[in-house]
Formats: C-alpha cells, sequence, structure tokens
C-alpha cells in the first residue's frame, strides 16, 4: 500500500526550511510502517529532547535554524538536567553544555518546558478517541489504556517532526480494530489484599509485560478501580519489561466496560490464569540485591510522583529523619504545590533529595559506589537502574521504603499474593 500525501503535506515536504524536513521525516516513515495516509494530531509528548549524545542536539538546534515550530499542544519529557536546582547532576562538561544546549532548543521549538515522564498529572490529557503522538513508553501506555487518546509508541525525533507537521502515520494503535484485545490477563485467584495493595500494581505489570509482550491484553478479575497512581505503575512496569503500549482492565479503562465489548474475537486467543506462585516470582525477579543487609539509597518516581504520593511519603517519614536519602523524583507541576505548603522543605529536613526535570536513571546523581544497593517502590526503576546506575535493586512498597531509609537497612512486609 502507498503513502498518499495531501497537496498541503506535498509542499510542507518539499520545503527546504525545518517543517519541510519534519515532514519528510514523518512521510518517510509512514512509508516504512505501510501506513497509507497521515493524519491530524490534536498533541505530542516528546521524548527526545533527553541527551543522550551530540547528534541529538545538533539536530535539534538544525530544526531551530531552520525557523520550525511546534503547531500543536507539546509537553516535553525529562532532560538531562534539573533546571529547577533542586538537585545536583554530575554530569560534566561538554555533554553538560550539550545537553543544556538541547533542553534550550526544544524550547526554541515551542515546547512546554515540563520535563515530566507524567504528563498526565501535569494537565496534558487529551480527549478520548483523540489522536496524538507521545513518546516515553509509561506515557504512552497510560495515554492509550487510562485516558482512551490514541497513539503509537513514537520514537526520539519521530515525535517532534509530528509536533512540527501536526501529523503521525496512520497505522497502529491509531485504528479502532488494532486496539482490541486478543488475551485475557485473568487475576482472579490473587487475594484481595494483595490486588487493594500498592505493591501490586508494579509486580503484576512486570508479569503483565513479559507475558504478553507487544499484543493487546485485558486484564480481568479487578473488583474495582485501583486508583490513577496504581495504574500509572502497572502500565510503567508492563512497557519496561514489555512492548505494552496498551492495556485494557474490565470494567475499569474506558475502553473495556466489560470483557466482551473489548475482545477481537468472541474468544480471546489465550488466557493467562495468573497463580499467586507467579505473582511472587514476579516479586522476587524485581529485586537483584535479595541478600543485601544495608541499603545506600531509596529512589522514587518512576514515572514521576504525584502530589498525592507526595502526601503519602511526607506522612510515612512522620518527621523522622533518614539515615539514607530518600531521592524523590518528580515534575514541576507537582513541586509548585509542594512548595506552596511547605512540603518541600520539611522533606528536605527529613533527608529527602527532590530532583525535578529528570531522574536518577537517567542521568548522573546518586553517587557512585560501584556496587551500591538502592531500594525502589518502582516497577520501572527496578528494570533500568541496575543497568544505568550500577546500583543492585530491593524492591518493596513505599511504607517499607520509608522505613529501610530510616533504619539504612532492608525492612519487608510481606502480603502473600
Amino acid at each position: 500500500m502507498s503513502l498518499a500525501l495531501s497537496p498541503q503535506e506535498q509542499a510542507i515536504a518539499a520545503g527546504q526550511d525545518g517543517a519541510g524536513m519534519a515532514m519528510r521525516i514523518v512521510a518517510e516513515s509512514a512509508r516504512l510502517l505501510g501506513a497509507p495516509r497521515l493524519i491530524p494530531i490534536a498533541s505530542t509528548h516528546i521524548d527526545g529532547a533527553l541527551y543522550h549524545g551530540d547528534s541529538g542536539t545538533l539536530f535539534a538546534e538544525r530544526l531551530v535554524e531552520g525557523g520550525a515550530k511546534v503547531v500543536v499542544r507539546s509537553t516535553l519529557n525529562v532532560g538531562a538536567l534539573d533546571l529547577m536546582g533542586c538537585s545536583r547532576i554530575r554530569l560534566e562538561e561538554p555533554q553538560r553544555g550539550m545537553a543544556r544546549r538541547m533542553m534550550e532548543a526544544y524550547r526554541k521549538l515551542g515546547c512546554e518546558q515540563s520535563w515530566t515522564c507524567a504528563p498526565y498529572q501535569a494537565g496534558h490529557r487529551p480527549a478520548q478517541g483523540s489522536d496524538v503522538a507521545w513518546g516515553e513508553s509509561n506515557a504512552v501506555v497510560f495515554c492509550n489504556s487510562v485516558l482512551g487518546a490514541r497513539t503509537n509508541r513514537y520514537g526520539d525525533f519521530l515525535d517532534i517532526a509530528c509536533a512540527i507537521t501536526g501529523r503521525a502515520p496512520d497505522y497502529g494503535l491509531h485504528r479502532p480494530d488494532n486496539r482490541r484485545a486478543r488475551l485475557v490477563f485473568d487475576v482472579s485467584n490473587l487475594s484481595p489484599s494483595f490486588l487493594a495493595s500498592e505493591i501490586a500494581w508494579p509486580v503484576l505489570g512486570s508479569l503483565y509485560g513479559r507475558e504478553v509482550g507487544y499484543a493487546i491484553g485485558v486484564v480481568t478479575g479487578v473488583a474495582g478501580h485501583p486508583g490513577e497512581d496504581a495504574l500509572k505503575a502497572f502500565g510503567a512496569a508492563a512497557a519496561s519489561s514489555g512492548a505494552v503500549g496498551l492495556f485494557h482492565i474490565a470494567g475499569v479503562t474506558p475502553e473495556a466496560p466489560d470483557v466482551e465489548t473489548i475482545l477481537a474475537e468472541p474468544e480471546p486467543e489465550a488466557v493467562i490464569r495468573v497463580t499467586p506462585q507467579m505473582a511472587a516470582k514476579a516479586r522476587a525477579g524485581l529485586s537483584t540485591a535479595a541478600s543485601a543487609k544495608t541499603i545506600d539509597a531509596v529512589a522514587i518516581g518512576s514515572p514521576h510522583l504525584s502530589s498525592v504520593e507526595f502526601d503519602s511519603l511526607e506522612r510515612l517519614i512522620a518527621g523522622r529523619r533518614l539515615a539514607v536519602p530518600i531521592y524523590a523524583c518528580t515534575g514541576r507541576h507537582a513541586l509548585a504545590l509542594l512548595e506552596r505548603d511547605g512540603g518541600r522543605k520539611r522533606l528536605e529536613a527529613r533527608g529527602v533529595v527532590i530532583v525535578t526535570d529528570t531522574c536518577v536513571v537517567v542521568t548522573p546523581i546518586m553517587p557512585d559506589l560501584g556496587n551500591g544497593v538502592l531500594m525502589t517502590n518502582s516497577g520501572k526503576f527496578a528494570h533500568y537502574a541496575p543497568g544505568n546506575t550500577g546500583y543492585s535493586v530491593l524492591y518493596a512498597s513505599l511504607a517499607d521504603c520509608v522505613e529501610s531509609a530510616v533504619l539504612g537497612r532492608p525492612v519487608f512486609t510481606e502480603i502473600p499474593a
């Protein structure tokens, strides 16, 4: 199937300016994907502003030099620097300067200075059924699954090209038929107390991602809405352990009022019945330092902490002094609320290191210990931290993370699945 561009799209693609370059990138991507046309989009979330090398900075600056501007609302994922000055970044020159130039280039392109992996917490919530072009795996899966907007997993640089053109290839999860579930992920055999706990959702998300890969599934056996932070944690873990871009939960997510409505066929292609043993194995698999007697740090906020999660953190610390730091990664939207009520000062006085605009897994913030041990309640941190930071990981609930930070040693509360 050949790609057909409208006369307007052809005219833009023929230009030698930044918009022309962006349109050619989108069009060539569409051809490679087999898309028949481009479709208009309502917004973008840009993942390509995180510094991975000079080429990314030079690409963004070339777009700026060509006069390009985004034509739809475009929020920015995390960068490599904490521009709010909350935490100390150990990135040295010349990389530090190139990272700053990159962040500045995206500002000049007209993107919102959100610098968060959770734009949906910062007010960027496209309408159900609308087409968007989002990057950042957890943002993509939340956008598709919880908000019901339609996006594929847009990679770096294609995301900003879509933002500049206001177009995206018509393929994949933009098409309603491709959003229907093919398999069932049944958690009804797990205990209600486990499913009601915070610890369950990163565990189940990690298991879901490994089991389904990139397939579309529907989760059954969930009694009620677990809350957005739980869905955020599930989706982030699933998108880290697998290539999940969309999940459904029967009776919870907007496109799945029930199993029958969302299944592509009367019978699913497969039914994955999650047992307590499977959940326990998945939980154990999130830790790589199970025999550690002490910890060196706690990191939370991947995806970025919400205001509700900050309230929980402060309540759990309860005025105590931490023996090891808790690195709390968040966006400017949550920081503003935290500063308004004095929460930032109170938390920092206890030993919390607030990290904004970025996170400890994508840029060097935590000390380089060589063989440090990190505790986290994030399935995404647990997946990426060993390779990205050099720290071994212990996975636990937020409550256990706080108790461990106070004592300087691992504390675990068992909640049987």
